[in-house]
């Protein structure tokens, strides 16, 4: 019983650990496969949380399976049944917080897609006849596809070759399904509180993607960059009184500094460096432990029942 409670605690605390180093290992690595990084550590993290805690929680049901008396299980192992109370608790707040999340995610759909009810359809953008600056990607929902939503004033604040730089950070967006990604990590921060950091990072590393992508598109990483701080400079107003839309990813997401101020360097490459490797070694290592301990302290839990099971049955 000792090493299934150490998987346990192995499940539970090396979120604390993989999640900073999720952080740091995405800070070295080009922005498509930071985003990688950051999205698989925490949907990996989080399912051997929620794994862990539902196999404290079947221990009762394992002794019925084994037709096994839940005193007798009690009396072998006192703290089965307050353990497995814990897990159950903490997986209905669990299942309470992610469903809230994700009913927050579809309200803020539903809402953006409201306020554009009187703009103007020009292929895959929809342009809102206002003069606040604003622009950002809005998601598919309800069979609507997913567009590109961009103020007047958005428009006119910034000059041709710069809305086209805008336009193509907004559609990667799109077409890179980066919101599915955001939502993921946004879903996980839910289940354990040591994911609730990765979110902002990846955040930051999606807004990163669609610049490139943005420059890539452009030929020009002085223009992008200046478009980029140009347009999140206008729509920075927007960005502050529009906290419904925290969840929707737009220019202005992100430390915009840090974005110029990449987009002023060299493209990024994959680094080759040992050291990076062993980063990528290391990181994968920790999460993979934290996955494969939940199928382990499954079969621990189980073994563990029917010994108890034929234990009782020779008496």
């Amino acid at each position: 019983m000792t090493l299934v409670l150490a998987l346990v605690v192995l499940a539970l605390l090396l979120p604390w650990g993989a999640a900073p180093a999720a952080r740091r290992l995405a800070g070295v690595l080009p922005p498509r496969e930071a985003c990688a990084v950051l999205t698989g550590a925490a949907v990996l993290l989080a399912g051997g949380t929620v794994a862990a805690l539902a196999g404290l929680f079947h221990v009762p049901f394992l002794a019925h399976l084994e037709h096994l008396p839940v005193s007798r299980v009690a009396a072998a192992w006192p703290a089965a049944l307050p353990v497995a109370g814990a897990a159950g608790v903490v997986l209905a707040a669990q299942s309470v917080v992610v469903v809230r999340r994700w009913r927050e995610q579809r309200s803020v759909l539903a809402r953006a897609w409201a306020s554009t009810a009187d703009a103007v359809p020009e292929g895959d953008l929809l342009v809102v006849p206002s003069d606040a600056p604003d622009a950002f990607a809005l998601p598919a929902l309800r069979r609507r596809g997913g567009r590109v939503v961009v103020t007047q004033g958005m428009l006119r604040a910034l000059g041709p070759a710069e809305r086209e730089v805008l336009l193509a950070h907004e559609r990667a967006h799109l077409t890179g399904r980066h919101h599915l990604m955001s939502v993921a990590a946004h879903l996980a921060a839910g289940v354990h509180p040591a994911l609730r950091g990765l979110r902002p990072a990846l955040d930051f590393h999606l807004e990163r993607w669609a610049d490139e992508e943005a420059c890539a598109s452009s030929g020009d990483r002085r223009l992008a960059a200046a478009a980029i701080a140009r347009a999140a400079l206008a729509g920075a107003s927007a960005a502050r009184e529009g906290g419904s839309r925290r969840l929707l990813l737009s220019v202005s997401t992100g430390p915009v500094p840090q974005r110029v101020e990449a987009l002023l360097g060299p493209r990024p490459v994959r680094p080759v460096a040992r050291s990076a490797r062993a980063a990528v070694a290391g990181l994968l290592t920790l999460v993979a432990v934290s996955a494969l301990s939940a199928p382990a302290l499954a079969y621990g839990l189980h073994e563990y029942v029917e010994f108890a099971a034929e234990a009782v049955r020779g008496r």
